[in-house]
């Protein structure tokens, strides 16, 4: 299997892509290898394999090739299992961190030298599957010894059995869902975690058609691995699972892409106020507290935010993208090319003097784009554009 990341001249290790699958396997070993083969599908194979309930025979994992394969120890089966790919573990060291339960186990990555790009030389995965317990006042593991401070990267992927407004805002839930979930996202954004999955964005669809999709597939990163996360999706198709697989991609910041946006110029008005009619908020908390008021407003300003964005469609600028860039003058640009394409082919002087007027009418659309946009701009600069006004009224220094 390739290697996909290489060493830099300044000692550190720069890694294009690093993929990381998350995936409950229901303990089945066709969902297992459905979920190995359709690797073939991303344009990266993944570098890590995150599972929950994997398969098991004799507290034995199956195994695949390209891949080794870390679990708890006995006794007891398995409850989750991580997959390294040679690839990484022949270029960098990796040991596992086992813990009291079956239900979580980790994963260091050691480098020498800088991982990402960042000053850091370690990462570290965690995979939990977060069983029901009687009485369910918590899960199986409780949310400190999930969620604990690390000055290093650190992502936790699991099944967390979990439901929460942040990850699902148009899901009802009951009071005993909702004080079991808090808990854990309490002491998620305590350390602090961020949350990388997308809110709305389901990860099980149950196989009977009466029990509605639902968000238990969840991904945190701590503050030293979010400026890290490329993406989390979940391109992949079913694996035979009622739980779909999730991707998260690592990259260093400065190969990352600017997150997709919400096109509010293409926003359905239409279908927002019909929304809009429907939407109701959250009942206020009856003991105010400063953490319940700002948890109330933080789930209902989510689920107002979610109602939007979906209909909104996503565009990503390209990081060499123009805001003055304009479809006309895509256009100007096509006609003065086409026309230097002719004049190269037959230099006459008509086709000499095309060339020249398209050259002169693209250029001159170019100048009166910026500068009606630096105009845009310095009418609505802001405290914190001031710097990037001061550049577009004075130009660069000499």
């Amino acid at each position: 299997m390739e290697s996909f990341f290489t060493r830099s001249t300044d000692s550190s290790a720069v890694f294009p892509s690093f993929p990381i699958v998350q995936h409950n396997c229901l303990g089945s070993w066709d969902v297992f290898l459905s979920l190995f083969h359709s690797f073939t599908m991303l344009p990266h194979p993944p570098l890590l394999v995150a599972i929950q309930d994997p398969p098991s025979r004799r507290s034995t994992l199956p195994t695949f090739p390209g891949f080794i394969s870390f679990a708890p120890p006995p006794p007891g089966r398995p409850r989750v299992a991580i997959y390294v790919s040679h690839a990484l573990n022949q270029d960098l060291s990796c040991s596992t961190v086992f813990y009291d339960s079956s239900e979580m186990l980790s994963v260091d990555v050691f480098s020498p030298e800088a991982l990402f790009g960042s000053p850091h030389r370690s990462l570290r995965v965690t995979s939990v599957y977060l069983l029901r317990t009687n009485p369910p006042a918590y899960r199986s593991i409780l949310p400190q010894q999930v969620f604990s401070f690390f000055s290093y990267p650190h992502l936790v992927l699991g099944d967390f059995n979990l439901h929460h407004p942040l990850a699902d805002p148009c899901r009802s839930l009951s009071e005993r869902e909702f004080t079991i979930s808090t808990g854990y996202f309490d002491a998620a954004f305590d350390v602090p975690y961020h949350l990388l999955n997308t809110p709305g964005v389901y990860t099980r669809f149950p196989f009977d058609a009466i029990t509605r999709p639902s968000v238990l597939d969840l991904a945190f990163a701590n503050t030293s691995l979010s400026p890290l996360v490329s993406s989390w999706d979940t391109p992949l198709p079913s694996t035979g699972s009622d739980h779909i697989p999730c991707v998260i991609t690592l990259r260093p910041p400065a190969v990352m892409l600017a997150p997709p946006t919400p096109h509010w110029a293409l926003l359905d008005l239409d279908a927002v106020g019909k929304a809009l009619d429907s939407f109701t908020i959250l009942p206020c908390p009856v003991k105010l507290t400063s953490n319940s008021l700002s948890r109330w407003f933080d789930i209902s300003s989510t689920r107002l935010t979610t109602l939007l964005t979906s209909h909104a469609p996503s565009k990503r600028p390209c990081p060499r993208s123009k805001p003055w860039w304009s479809p006309r003058l895509s256009s100007l640009r096509r006609e003065y090319h086409r026309f230097a394409r002719i004049s190269r082919l037959d230099p006459s002087p008509l086709n000499w003097s095309n060339v020249k007027s398209s050259r002169r009418t693209y250029f001159k659309a170019i100048a009166s784009a910026k500068k009606e946009h630096s105009s845009d701009f310095l009418s609505s600069a802001t405290p914190g554009s001031i710097w990037t006004a001061k550049r577009f009224a004075f130009g660069h220094p000499p």
